[in-house]
C-alpha cells in the first residue's frame, strides 16, 4: 500500500493524514476495487442497462457521508433523482460514471483529490476530507 502514500502527496488540495490511513485500510477489504487516481468502489448491484458516456445525461440517485456517517447530501431525502452530465460533478463521479451502466449501484470512497480538494464545500465537508456515496444510475438518458 505504500503506492497510496505516494499518490497522496501533502499539500493544500489534498486529503488529510487520518483519511490516508482510512483509505489505506479500506483498500484491503473484500470487494472493494482501488483505481490509479485513488477512487475505491464496491460493487452493491449490478445493472444491465448501457454505459454512461461523458457527454449524456445521467439520472442518479445518491447519498453522501463522511468518514464519521455525518450525512450532507442525499437524493433519497429529497425524493427526487438528480439529472447531470458527468463532467459536471466532481472528479470522482465522473470517473465512476465512466465506468458505471444503467442500473448499477455502487458505495464510492473519495479521497480529497477527486472530491472538493483544500476547498471542502458547504458547512460539513471541510478541506481534505475523505467523502463516501452511495449511488445508482437510474437512467442514462440521450
Amino acid at each position: 500500500m505504500r503506492l497510496t502514500l505516494k499518490r497522496f502527496k501533502d499539500g493544500p488540495n489534498r486529503t488529510k493524514p487520518e483519511g490516508r490511513v482510512w483509505l489505506e485500510g479500506n483498500a484491503l477489504r473484500d470487494g472493494v476495487t482501488t483505481t490509479p487516481s485513488g477512487l475505491q468502489y464496491e460493487v452493491l448491484e449490478s445493472g444491465s442497462g448501457p454505459a454512461g458516456r461523458v457527454a449524456l445525461d445521467t439520472k442518479c440517485e445518491y447519498a453522501g457521508t463522511l468518514l464519521d456517517g455525518t450525512e450532507f447530501d442525499s437524493s433519497y431525502k429529497r425524493g427526487k433523482p438528480l439529472t447531470f452530465a458527468p463532467m459536471q460533478v466532481i472528479k470522482g463521479w465522473t470517473e465512476a460514471m465512466r465506468m458505471m451502466r444503467e442500473g448499477d449501484k455502487w458505495r464510492m470512497y473519495l479521497p480529497a483529490e477527486l472530491g472538493y480538494g483544500g476547498r471542502g464545500s458547504g458547512r460539513f465537508i471541510k478541506p481534505g476530507d475523505v467523502l463516501v456515496f452511495e449511488m445508482q444510475i437510474i437512467r442514462v438518458l440521450g
